[in-house]
């Protein structure tokens, strides 16, 4: 499949107009985005799996449940969660403001938020900020909007890409937001996907669920899941493509492509991680299944022990089998081989003799590729995490403040 990287991120798809802007929410920065379809958009959500779901996550999957939408209304320094009843007034109250605005009905707009636990938010400052960003919503708008969803972010996340599906250009566009709590089950983040496919909400939301296992839900950070995490997707079909209802070779194409955006910005999410300084790409080939290969990979790069040698940048691969045994992925010890790059540390369960200089030479790269050979099966699993530094303790010491 060919690809084409364009510019544009949530916007570059056709028919979408965004915004990002300050409305004082947080003390100087911006903090309320907003993403709209020009018309009726088939729409998929995957949400947190933490017990404790913010009161945005609880409405958004209400107005999602039809399978439609037109908007996802977010904003940003406030999480909107733990806020009992009045949190969920709230967040329907920041749907039915930008439905008013929008002239659409309520349940078409999704709701989103992000920032500190347990504190009301201001919905007098929302609600006229809503308002001021409805109507500076544009084509050109998908970077204000991203720069509007983060929070201890140090940069702003997107990504866009075109192919062709069923003989028309097909695009799918994204931004997310994530640099700490990062996890699976959902990773910690928020991230907003569009596209101009033609594709029926059942086929939209497997598509979504298949993307998000192969790449939000594959990256971590420092092992906490969040309450306000989900990945949203809207599909105008404004590309005009037949509408894909199978899992034919369209749906394939579509797949591919939604997963070449998802992909950037899981990686981005990582590259971004707090205090990160080493961005650990692990494979772990030849596992009997996919859910084994994914559990291994995650308890290694959700280990402290792994993530500080890294950061240390001590080839201490002992840590790395270590964590793959305190799993309950069954395997067999015996056969596993690591790798560091190209440099093999281990084979057959038993530690080598390796050029300790060449290890070092690899692991004080920023990026490194780890790989882990089960010799069980026929799949590969893939998985993106980073070391654990000090500043990751300082800016996580100091959060509200």
């Amino acid at each position: 499949m060919k690809y084409k990287k364009v510019e544009g991120g949530i916007t570059a798809a056709k028919g979408y107009l965004a915004a990002g802007i300050f409305c004082g929410i947080k003390k100087c920065k911006k903090d309320l985005a907003l993403v709209v379809s020009k018309t009726k958009a088939a729409a998929a959500g995957v949400y947190t799996k933490n017990r404790f779901q913010a009161a945005p996550v609880l409405v958004t999957k209400e107005h999602l449940a039809g399978g439609f939408a037109r908007a996802i209304i977010c904003n940003s320094g406030n999480a909107n969660a733990c806020s009992g009843e009045q949190g969920i007034k709230d967040a329907r109250k920041m749907a039915e403001v930008t439905a008013f605005e929008l002239g659409l009905d309520t349940t078409e707009v999704a709701v989103a938020s992000t920032g500190v636990i347990g504190q009301y938010l201001p919905m007098e400052t929302v609600e006229a900020g809503i308002k001021t960003v409805a109507a500076q919503v544009s084509a050109d708008g998908g970077h204000g909007a991203a720069e509007a969803i983060m929070t201890t972010d140090l940069v702003s996340k997107e990504a866009a890409y075109s192919a062709e599906i069923g003989g028309k250009v097909v695009t799918v566009g994204g931004m997310a937001k994530g640099s700490g709590m990062i996890c699976p089950n959902m990773a910690t983040m928020l991230a907003f996907v569009t596209t101009d496919a033609a594709i029926s909400p059942q086929m939209l939301q497997q598509a979504l669920n298949y993307s998000v296992d192969r790449s939000y839900n594959l990256i971590t950070v420092d092992g906490d899941t969040s309450t306000n995490d989900m990945c949203l997707i809207l599909a105008n079909g404004m590309a005009g493509n037949a509408v894909i209802e199978n899992e034919g070779e369209d749906y394939k194409l579509f797949i591919e492509l939604l997963q070449k955006v998802n992909t950037e910005l899981s990686q981005k999410i990582v590259r971004d991680g707090e205090g990160a300084t080493k961005f650990l790409e692990l494979t772990v080939k030849n596992a009997a299944t996919f859910d084994d290969g994914r559990k291994l990979a995650m308890g290694i790069l959700n280990s402290n022990l792994v993530k500080t040698a890294f950061f240390g940048e001590d080839a201490n691969w002992g840590r790395i089998v270590s964590a793959m045994g305190q799993t309950d992925v069954e395997f067999y010890p015996e056969r596993v081989d690591v790798f560091l790059d190209d440099l093999q540390v281990a084979r057959a369960g038993r530690g080598l003799v390796f050029d300790e200089l060449q290890a070092k030479e690899i692991i004080s790269k920023t990026d490194i590729n780890i790989l882990v050979d089960l010799k069980m099966g026929n799949v590969d699993v893939t998985a993106w995490g980073c070391d654990l530094s000090f500043d990751y303790v300082k800016i996580n010491a100091s959060y509200r403040s």
